[in-house]
């Protein structure tokens, strides 16, 4: 557990915070890049519940990742204040934009490292291995996100393609 408290004590200490219903979620804001407006997305056949579509963003195919669906629960459903993060990911040395669908952003906030804890063992909503620390703010609790686990892109392409080879099954 002192691996990870290290990890984000070292980085920055600003996070981006949006909802996914009513929990608060953040992550990095060195990983993000922009925040966008939903607009027309294109489904791709044979993909995970998760994989909501792809998105044009000034010429580069962006995947769109439903993090209601990523996170085990149904799909999101599009609201008014719904929006597309963009955010780098890298896979194998090689910087991938991705796109998360969350039904808000909230802010932009700092959490002191001593402010963050590992994550809890039991009783989360997201897989453990997709948090990297609890962030404490007065009486509540931000799940800081490991982008690196919960959108690791090797693992969401296995589960593509466990999803076509039962397409086609």
């Amino acid at each position: 557990m002192a691996t990870q408290k290290t990890e984000v004590a070292e980085g920055a200490a600003q996070f981006l915070t949006f909802l996914l219903g009513k929990e608060v979620f953040a992550m990095d804001i060195r990983t993000v890049r922009e925040i966008i407006q939903v607009g027309p997305m294109t489904t791709v056949p044979l993909m995970p519940d998760f994989v909501r579509g792809v998105i044009n963003l000034r010429g580069a195919v962006v995947p769109v990742i439903d993090l209601h669906a990523r996170f085990g629960h149904a799909a999101a459903q599009i609201g008014k204040k719904t929006c597309i993060v963009i955010f780098d990911a890298v896979r194998e040395g090689e910087r991938i934009e991705l796109g998360l669908l969350v039904d808000a952003v909230s802010e932009v906030i700092e959490i002191p490292a001593d402010q963050i804890e590992p994550p809890p063992s039991f009783g989360s909503a997201v897989r453990r291995d997709f948090i990297l620390g609890m962030g404490k703010l007065a009486a509540r609790f931000v799940i800081i996100l490991d982008p690196d686990k919960a959108f690791d892109i090797s693992e969401m392409a296995q589960l593509c393609e466990a999803a076509q080879q039962t397409e086609a099954a």
